[in-house]
């Protein structure tokens, strides 16, 4: 991958060089969610900034039709209607390349409206975000839906990014984790999006960021995020929310081994669950066993040091005080400015993200590279040349042809 960096550096420069600014529509709209409410004026017929010449000329480009679905679906968000987020969240998830220029200008008049929610609450994010991991077993849908349903119950709108692992032989996706959440998924106040992760690493799918922002334009002012079980990489969603939760099961072997040290260092958050009739004992010598690793770290953040509590989703124990840790984090994070700066950092990673998949993506698909492809992978595979000889001649061909 670094080589398609340094080969194809020119091509992904290219595609951040043009900035211009771009027209939007303004209303007035009432902020509903319990972290924030007020009228306040929304994005209109005025220079955005930072908007993308390509933007613009999507705009331009629109036909009626399209003009009048991206209203269609962008009224219907902001007014807290779940059929046009589950539409839009859809939009953005599609590889049709129409409709992926579709989903943009939609996100760009959903993140324009975000802004200006933000500067009316002080610079401060309207929404918080938590990302929820662990090992398979761990009991992650269950004890979403108790915070789920303790949240809706005290006023809070929630939304839930399910991730599911798909196959690498079909495909395709069991989408099991709202059947799991039943009684969340009947709450008004609750919407639950399971997504494929499509051969996406890191536990999450390549638009979870963009539908993060398609929820909080829909009024929902928590979002969670669950991955796909845990091994040694599935922790990038670490870098799209603002609280990262560990979810470990009680009485799973070898504990401290058996979960790697790279999600831990990330993980500002780590929940021992199931701790309740037989393994309530073992819980709380892993809750030991974790709090003392935990100081062997290096620290994440100067405002907050990560902590070990137990819960059960099964008696509710518990529930509550994780919730207390969580919004005590915020508060912390908050007031030192460590979370907007956190944020702000995690667009950029994950701008860098798309660009990868988008630069390999564009090099797969070069006609030089196509054409190339079949004689040099028949030849790799008799061992007649090298997979690294393979891939250089592949990126000079690439690049010879690019430039």
């Amino acid at each position: 991958m670094p080589h398609i960096y340094y080969k194809m550096g020119h091509f992904g420069l290219s595609l951040l060089r043009s900035t211009r600014t771009c027209c939007l529509h303004r209303r007035v709209f009432t902020c509903s969610h319990p972290f924030y409410q007020s009228t306040i004026p929304v994005h209109s017929c005025q220079h955005s900034r930072r908007v993308s010449t390509d933007l613009c000329q999507h705009i331009q480009d629109l036909s009626g039709p399209e003009q009048r679905l991206v209203n269609k679906l962008y009224e219907g968000l902001i007014g807290g209607q779940r059929a046009s987020l589950a539409e839009s969240i859809t939009l953005v998830e599609t590889q049709h390349p129409r409709k992926k220029e579709l989903a943009q200008v939609l996100l760009q008049k959903v993140l324009a409206f975000r802004a200006e929610q933000e500067r009316c609450n002080g610079g401060k994010p309207v929404a918080f975000r938590v990302g929820l991991s662990g090992p398979p077993g761990a009991g992650k849908s269950s004890f979403i839906e108790v915070v789920g349903k303790m949240l809706t119950g005290s006023g809070h709108k929630v939304s839930v990014l399910a991730v599911d692992p798909s196959s690498c032989t079909t495909g395709g996706s069991l989408m099991g984790d709202k059947t799991r959440m039943t009684e969340l998924s009947r709450d008004l106040n609750a919407f639950i999006r399971p997504s494929p992760t499509s051969g996406t690493l890191g536990g999450v799918t390549r638009t979870t960021n963009e539908a993060i922002v398609l929820c909080e334009g829909a009024g929902y002012d928590i979002v969670l995020v669950e991955t796909v079980g845990v091994g040694q990489s599935e922790f990038a969603v670490a870098d799209m929310v603002d609280m990262f939760v560990l979810l470990i099961p009680p009485a799973g072997g070898d504990e401290l081994q058996g979960i790697k040290r790279g999600i831990i260092e990330r993980a500002d958050l780590v929940v021992v669950t199931k701790s309740d009739g037989d393994l309530v004992v073992p819980a709380r010598r892993i809750q030991a066993e974790y709090t003392s690793a935990l100081k062997l770290l290096r620290r994440q953040s100067k405002s907050w040091n990560p902590k070990v509590v137990r819960a059960s989703s099964h008696t509710d124990e518990g529930i509550s005080e994780v919730w207390a840790k969580v919004e005590l984090y915020r508060d912390f994070m908050l007031a030192s400015g460590e979370l907007q700066g956190r944020r702000k950092a995690q667009q950029k990673v994950w701008m860098w993200s798309l660009i990868q998949d988008n630069l390999l993506c564009h090099f797969q698909n070069h006609p030089s590279v196509r054409d190339a492809l079949p004689h040099l992978e028949e030849r790799v595979t008799k061992g007649a040349i090298s997979p690294g000889l393979a891939a250089d001649l592949l990126l000079k061909s690439f690049s010879s042809s690019s430039s």
